[in-house]
């Protein structure tokens, strides 16, 4: 049994949120797939907007402080990232951007990332094509197929509303699991709390 980690960006701006409401419910999908497959989950997610200061702050001066450290180190050893952000202006938010600008590039290589976004109108769902995945795609990153758009009429409990995202919900998860199982659980690095050099020369005394 492995245990795996995964990492929720949410970039919702108000409380609640709809960005927000997507993002848990691609965790706990992910986290139901994982399970599934027989695999221990931990999850964390991150609100971006609790951070935005910090976030401009390592924009200027590529140093992280406060919540952010412990955010991008937690983003570095993810075994899965789920990125969800509202739609501003056909595209991803500033805020959402400049958190994964901040991040560094090589600690997304390979990584497998579920990509959502929320907006008022349908047609704003190529967001998800034309500005996250190439985004993703640029940081090497492997995208699941399936991303999942929730407009304001999604969240109808009607006949084509409510069943329609929770199956696109159910399909992105099950692929994002399946990229996470495939890779190899991140591991500690065995040089980062070396043996103390007097404890090596112990067992070369007469």
């Amino acid at each position: 049994m492995a245990t795996r980690t995964l990492v929720t960006v949410s970039a919702g701006m108000s409380t609640p949120s709809s960005t927000r409401l997507l993002a848990d419910r691609l965790t706990s999908a992910a986290r139901r797939s994982l399970t599934e497959r027989g695999d221990e989950v931990n999850t964390r997610t991150v609100e971006l907007r609790e951070m935005a200061h910090d976030i401009v702050n390592a924009m200027t001066t590529r140093v992280p402080t406060g919540e952010l450290r412990s955010v991008l180190e937690d983003l570095a050893h993810a075994d899965g990232v789920i990125a969800v952000t509202p739609v501003f202006n056909a595209s991803y938010s500033g805020l959402f951007k400049s958190f994964f600008d901040v991040v560094e590039p090589e600690d997304l290589d390979g990584k497998p990332v579920l990509i959502g976004a929320t907006g008022g109108s349908p047609r704003h769902s190529l967001v998800l094509e034309h500005a996250l995945r190439p985004m993703f795609a640029h940081t090497r990153s492997v995208v699941a197929p399936t991303g999942v758009y929730a407009a304001s009429e999604d969240w109808g409990t009607g006949e084509s509303g409510g069943r329609e995202l929770s199956a696109r919900i159910d399909r992105a998860a099950s692929q994002l699991a399946a990229l996470v199982g495939q890779s190899v659980p991140s591991t500690p690095d065995p040089y980062e709390e070396p043996v103390p050099f007097s404890e090596l020369m112990s067992g070369l005394g007469g």
